[in-house]
C-alpha cells in the first residue's frame, strides 16, 4: 500500500480536474506507488495565505489517526471522519461546492488515504483491486472527501454532530439517500437519521427502499407542509468560519461541535419521522414478505 507523498504541501490550494490526468496513474490507482508531489504543486492554485483554515497538519493529522483506528474495517472511518472533517475545515457552502479544493485535498495532500479507504476488493470478475477516479476528482458525492463533508453538513443538526455519525456509519444512506435533494430539507434528514436509530432501518435493502419511497413521495408532497423548518442564519456560518483560527483541534474520543445553529424543530421532525415510518411499511423491499 502506498505512503503519502514525499513533498505535501503547508496549504489547501485548488486542482483543476484537468490538470490530475498526469498524476492520476494506474501505479497510483492500483495502490502501488504515489506521486512525489514536487511536479504536482506546480499546477496548483494558491488560496489566501491569511485564512488559518487552508492548514494541512490537521487534515492530514485526521487522516492518518483515521487509518491507524479503523484499520480493521476501513468503512468505519466514514461515521468518525465526516464530522471531524467538517469541523476542522470551516467551508461556506460556496466554498465548498468548489470541486478544485476537494481534488487539491486527494491528490496532494491525502492521496494515500484514497487509496486506503476505497481500494476495491477483488472479486471474480474483477480480481485486480483498483480505486476508481471518481474517488480523487468526482461528484460530490462520490469524491472522497467532498461526500463525507457534505454529509456532514447535510445530516448535522444544528451544533450537534451526532446524526451525522449515525448516518455515515451506514453506508447506503450515504450512496442513496444524501445524494437526494430532499435531504436539504433538515426535518426530513433527521427523520430519516431517527429511523436509523431506533433500529426501525437497518438493512441497505431497507434503506433503499425507504428512499425510493421518500423520493417518489416527495414528488407529490411538500414535506415542509408536514414540517416546516426554521429559516437558517447565514451570520452563525460565517461566525463559525472566522472562529477557524482560534478553534482547537477536534476529539479524538468525542464529537466536535458544529456551528451554533438551532436544531431542526422538533415537532416537524417528529411528524415526519412518523410519516416516513409509515411509508416504509408499504414501501417495496426486496426479499421482505408481504402482508397477509
Amino acid at each position: 500500500m502506498i505512503t503519502r507523498p514525499n513533498h505535501v504541501p503547508e496549504r489547501l490550494g485548488l486542482l483543476a480536474a484537468s490538470a490530475m490526468d498526469p498524476f492520476l496513474t494506474e501505479q497510483l490507482l492500483t495502490g502501488e506507488q504515489v506521486h512525489g508531489g514536487v511536479d504536482l504543486a506546480k499546477v496548483v492554485e494558491p488560496l489566501p495565505e491569511d485564512d488559518a483554515r487552508w492548514a494541512i497538519e490537521p487534515l492530514r493529522s485526521l487522516v492518518e489517526d483515521a487509518m491507524f483506528e479503523f484499520r480493521e474495517d476501513r468503512t468505519r472511518a466514514d461515521a468518525w471522519l465526516a464530522p471531524r472533517l467538517h469541523a476542522t475545515l470551516r467551508l461556506t457552502r460556496r466554498e465548498a461546492a468548489d470541486k478544485r479544493l476537494w481534488n487539491h485535498l486527494a491528490l496532494a495532500v491525502a492521496p494515500d488515504y484514497v487509496v486506503w479507504r476505497h481500494l476495491s476488493d477483488p472479486t471474480a470478475k474483477k480480481p485486480a483491486r483498483r480505486v476508481n477516479p471518481e474517488r480523487f476528482r468526482g461528484a460530490a458525492d462520490r469524491q472522497c472527501f467532498s461526500r463525507l463533508w457534505w454529509a456532514a453538513e447535510l445530516f448535522r443538526n444544528g451544533s450537534d454532530y451526532e446524526p451525522v455519525a449515525i448516518a455515515c456509519g451506514n453506508q447506503d444512506v450515504i450512496h442513496n439517500i444524501a445524494k437526494l435533494e430532499l435531504i436539504d430539507h433538515r426535518p426530513t434528514a433527521q427523520a430519516i437519521v431517527r429511523l436509523l436509530k431506533s433500529g426501525r432501518i437497518t438493512a441497505g435493502r431497507e434503506v433503499n427502499g425507504l428512499s425510493v419511497a421518500i423520493n417518489a413521495a416527495g414528488a407529490t408532497l411538500i414535506y415542509d407542509v408536514l414540517g416546516a423548518d426554521d429559516p437558517k442564519d447565514p451570520a452563525r456560518i460565517r461566525d463559525w468560519v472566522a472562529e477557524a483560527a482560534s478553534a482547537p483541534p477536534v476529539g479524538r474520543h468525542s464529537l466536535p461541535q458544529g456551528p451554533d445553529e438551532d436544531p431542526a424543530p422538533e415537532e416537524s421532525v417528529a411528524a415526519l419521522t412518523a410519516y416516513f415510518e409509515d411509508l416504509f411499511a408499504t414501501a417495496p423491499v426486496r426479499g421482505r414478505k408481504s402482508a397477509d
